[in-house]
């Protein structure tokens, strides 16, 4: 079995069991991240869900999704908009139940996959781990501003570790994405992780340094808290640059949420 598909669905299970019990009303909620309602975080976590499906049991389906998602947005629709009719314009409980749905089987088909087989994507072709690892990754980003919105401080466990080792592999493809030269080292990291175990990279590395909770390492490469908002002590030039700009997901150069705009709601 592949843990990082294990990981996936107890990430999205953790999600569920918060939403189950909400007020039908709350998915309409606006969230910090960029006024997405819950509906809206729910949309584009089971359509893209759906997407690194079809990636692993077929190429050509998948060229073919991605065909149709651009010219959707081409002519017209936002890409929320689009995710919603790909949702079946479900809302509330029902599309919470249709995520469970196809959240169970991903973690299932990919459990089973050879870890190491190609897969395509939007952005370059990965790993059939590293694309279910980024699945993880992407439910516990957008899983945030659902913590945040509903005033509930998420207990995270080991398994964040995925999300700590995307925002190490993605350092320098931060620097690429904005055009930027790669520093030579990368920072030193000596993260605590939930379950107050030492996680440590680059330990020879004394300029640059970052310390602290690996909750806090992860919100930040994430860009769903700013440093200024976590507790993290970073020292040298290259280490503060990183935690300015750190961005572990794919797509265009993307700034992190200015300082105190994103937080957990106090109910």
């Amino acid at each position: 079995m592949l843990e990082q598909a294990i990981h996936f669905k107890e990430e999205s299970d953790a999600l569920y069991k918060l939403l189950i019990n909400a007020d039908k009303n709350s998915f309409k909620l606006k969230t910090q991240f960029k006024s997405w309602t819950i509906n809206d975080v729910l949309y584009h976590l089971h359509v893209w869900n759906i997407a690194a499906l079809l990636s692993l049991k077929n190429e050509n389906e998948f060229k073919e999704f991605m065909q149709n998602f651009m010219e959707a947005v081409k002519s017209g629709n936002s890409a929320r908009e689009y995710e919603k009719i790909l949702s079946d314009n479900t809302e509330g409980l029902d599309l919470l139940n249709l995520w469970k749905e196809t959240y169970e089987k991903i973690s299932n088909e990919f459990a089973k996959s050879d870890p190491k087989k190609r897969v395509k994507w939007a952005g370059p072709d990965m790993s059939v781990r590293s694309s279910i690892t980024a699945r993880h990754m992407e439910t516990w980003a957008h899983g945030q501003e659902i913590f945040d919105q509903l005033g509930f401080e998420r207990i995270d466990t080991d398994r964040i570790k995925n999300i700590v080792v995307i925002g190490v592999n993605t350092f320098g493809w931060t620097y690429i994405n904005r055009n930027l030269s790669i520093p030579e080292k990368m920072p030193k990291l000596s993260l605590l992780s939930p379950s107050n175990e030492l996680w440590e990279w680059n330990e020879d590395n004394e300029e640059d340094m970052i310390s602290g909770s690996a909750t806090e390492f992860s919100q930040v490469v994430t860009q769903v808290r700013n440093i200024n908002d976590t507790s993290l002590k970073v020292s040298g030039k290259i280490a503060n640059e990183w935690m300015s700009i750190a961005q572990c997901f794919a797509g265009p150069p993307e700034n992190p949420p200015e300082k105190g705009t994103r937080f957990t709601r106090k109910n």
